[in-house]
């Protein structure tokens, strides 16, 4: 009975930082009871613990905030740690050169999660920010991660449920496999408004020391200015220059 109540204090405190993670604002004790389903007296005790050991942070108004520990812990991560690392470097001269939203992700199950962002002011807004999560299917870097997924995993998330942002996003699996061919073919993937943002994303596959897919970099500009082929280029330049310094690191694996 102790290790099952432990199993599921774990739970509640992972559905407690789902919560708070999906909402940039944060959220009030009594709206991650309502999020969660759990009793308001359970979510104020767990927000209150994670606030004093500095998973949470409690704003002014009240709301509840990821915390600097939580940032600590995944800092940690050799995948996204290590990663970051290396890659820096050429996302910062990507970045220089755009002037426009670079990004780079890795995926964790049926989602891309970003471990890299940069952006200037008047950048093309994006719904991501590191440790953001995006669909594998509607966007740049979730296209190029999924089309270099193992073959399971990709059937996986093509059998389950594409929702549909924009009526440019491809939600019939069949189209969409189409897409992951073709991206496999030439190396890259271009995504415009397959999101709910005016914004067309260019993103390429990074690779790790054994050679498969483990990240993907993208840049992400408005539409209806530069054509895609533009920034084509620069992309595939800088995920190959990640790809050869990866090469001889063992920090970093697929996902």
């Amino acid at each position: 009975m102790p290790a099952e109540n432990a199993r599921s204090v774990a739970a509640k405190v992972c559905a407690v930082l789902d919560a708070i993670g999906a909402e940039p604002a944060g959220l009030n004790a009594t709206e991650v009871g309502r999020r969660t389903g759990m009793p308001l007296s359970t979510a104020h005790r767990l927000v209150q613990t994670l606030a004093a050991w500095g998973g949470l942070e409690r704003q002014a108004d009240g709301r509840y905030r990821a915390g600097l520990r939580l940032w600590e812990v995944a800092a940690s991560a050799p995948r996204a740690g290590g990663l970051r690392d290396v890659a820096r470097p050429f996302l910062e001269d990507l970045y220089e050169a755009t002037q426009q939203t670079v990004q780079l992700a890795v995926r964790d199950g049926g989602a891309a999660v970003v471990v890299e962002h940069f952006a200037t002011r008047g950048a093309v807004p994006t719904a991501a920010r590191i440790g953001g999560r995006l669909p594998l299917h509607a966007s740049g870097v979730g296209q190029v991660l999924l089309a270099y997924a193992p073959a399971v995993e990709q059937d996986a998330v093509l059998a389950g449920s594409l929702e549909r942002y924009t009526d440019r996003t491809v939600t019939a699996p069949s189209e969409l496999r189409r897409v992951l061919a073709e991206i496999r073919r030439v190396g890259v993937a271009v995504a415009v408004s397959t999101m709910p943002l005016p914004a067309l994303a260019v993103a390429a596959p990074v690779a790790g020391p054994g050679g498969q897919v483990v990240a993907a970099v993208s840049v992400v500009v408005p539409t209806g200015g530069d054509a895609a082929a533009v920034y084509v280029p620069a992309v595939i330049a800088t995920a190959r220059g990640v790809s050869r310094r990866l090469a001889g690191s063992p920090l970093v694996r697929p996902g």
